[in-house]
């Protein structure tokens, strides 16, 4: 079954509390995580089906009130990007992999969705403002053509969104380097 997902980044992290709670009772999703970020931010993330999530991100942006500084949903959001979460599923070769920076936490998920639905790339990681200054990164792979189409289609929204820092495509990357990314 597709899930779908959704986040809002608060700048509280009392009314986050409150918040998660208040998103839990109101539709019938699953946490998926619910912590303190960079810089002294607060980010919930939740999934379940469509209509839950978005009845459940709708009492939470009605709870944060003007603490409440980004919000998405994702329907039918990659099982990759979920996974990526909970840690990468072991890679045995590698051809290349790619690197995308972004401003803020909802562009890096976005543009992680968008990525493993571009092309046949593997998510390797999502970082998500913790002691990187609230900035965020993706980490994917798989052959370079894949993956270099994959971060120039998850970089086009950004770009024009102005999220995005920088981004890179590393073909055979050394093993030290890609073990370190993980």
């Amino acid at each position: 079954m597709l899930k779908s997902i959704g986040m809002i980044e608060l700048n509280s992290i009392a009314r986050a509390v409150e918040t998660a709670d208040v998103m839990m009772k109101a539709a019938e999703v699953g946490l998926v995580f619910s912590k303190p970020v960079c810089p002294g931010k607060f980010i919930i993330m939740i999934s379940g089906d469509v209509g839950a999530v978005k009845a459940s991100i709708a009492a939470g942006l009605d709870r944060a009130g003007q603490f409440a500084v980004e919000n998405f949903i994702i329907p039918n959001v990659s099982a990759q990007v979920l996974n990526a979460f909970n840690g990468a599923s072991p890679i045995e070769k590698v051809n290349a992999i790619g690197v995308m920076e972004f401003f803020n936490i909802a562009a890096s998920v976005k543009a992680a969705d968008n990525a493993v639905k571009a092309a046949q790339v593997s998510l390797l990681d999502i970082r998500l403002g913790i002691s990187i200054g609230g900035k965020s990164f993706v980490v994917l792979s798989g052959d370079v053509s894949a993956v270099t189409e994959a971060v120039e289609s998850a970089a086009r929204e950004s770009i024009e969104e102005g999220t995005l820092i920088n981004k890179a495509v590393i073909s055979n990357p050394s093993e030290e380097l890609f073990m370190s990314l993980l």
